[in-house]
């Protein structure tokens, strides 16, 4: 019997081998598509420009098309990763369009379901140019969308455009809105910077490990009956070694409309929809790393 196919794009990066990494173990057959080669390879890679729709379209149909088996879904998770890091039309540009690539060639080679990269950044407190606190706590899916930046702005853009693929085409988009994306190597420096409470304050101390972010994946790829669906995905508890109620008190005293108690250190980005939609839960704890 032949293994179950995934493409995953953006395999490369720090954050994105680790979802390969995961698809291979759970016995998929896993092809990475990136403008470069990583740095230990995991699986195939095909060199691929995600702005060139016919790049994307005949990497696609390598895999897709023929007598070859059926694509189980794509992962997409290549992107400019943050704000500011190259002039803003260049970010906007490369996240909307390659995310738009992504979608029209799965539905022109009937790829039906595709899991992509959102960001706790497109509730617009990350980069913005004067922070400004959260209208409630913990923060869900409902939570006003605010960005400025043109990072978090592609991200509310790709999740309109899953949207609109899905009433097209019925295809299923999963968009997963990311806290702090850590690997393995991420945590002692953090652990180290405890004191420094200002850090973190912009993501709201939150974060999700590479590990569980693709444990959603797969899951997300698996699940049927999704439609087109945004789920935030942190990990239940906070990347500070104080407690919620403290940080909250201390930096968002003008939030009065908390709707979870703050108890312990539990995060202020909530995970509950994907935990209820998927059977998500994460596993990897900073005071455990």
């Amino acid at each position: 019997m032949s293994k179950p196919r995934v493409i995953v794009t953006g395999g490369s990066g720090r954050a994105g081998k680790w979802i390969l990494k995961h698809f291979v173990e759970h016995n998929y057959e896993v092809i990475n598509l990136d403008v470069k080669a990583p740095d230990e390879k995991i699986c195939r890679t095909i060199i691929t420009d995600l702005t060139d729709l016919g790049q994307v379209h005949n990497a696609l149909s390598m895999f897709s098309t023929g007598n070859r088996q059926e694509v189980a879904g794509i992962v997409h998770f290549a992107a400019i990763p943050e704000a500011y890091m190259v002039p803003n039309e260049v970010c906007f540009r490369n996240n909307t369009m390659s995310t738009y690539n992504i979608l029209e060639a799965a539905a022109n080679l009937g790829i039906k379901k595709v899991v992509s990269a959102s960001s706790e950044s497109s509730y617009g407190i990350c980069f913005a140019s004067e922070f400004f606190e959260p209208a409630y706590l913990p923060i869900d899916e409902n939570h006003p969308q605010l960005p400025e930046d043109s990072y978090g702005l592609s991200k509310v853009v790709n999740e309109v455009t899953a949207e609109a693929f899905h009433r097209r085409t019925g295809m299923q988009v999963v968009s997963f809105r990311l806290g702090n994306i850590l690997w393995p190597e991420s945590y002692a420096p953090i652990k180290a910077n405890f004191d420094d409470t200002d850090a973190r304050l912009r993501i709201l101390w939150s974060y999700i490990d590479a590990r569980d972010v693709a444990s959603a994946c797969r899951l997300a790829i698996e699940k049927d009956g999704l439609g087109a669906v945004v789920m935030n995905l942190a990990a239940d508890d906070s990347s500070s070694n104080r407690p919620t109620q403290e940080l909250v008190d201390k930096y968002l005293p003008g939030v009065k409309d908390i709707r979870t108690p703050l108890d312990g250190r539990i995060s202020l980005l909530s995970s509950a929809r994907a935990k209820e939609l998927l059977g998500w839960e994460y596993q990897y704890k900073i005071m455990e790393q």
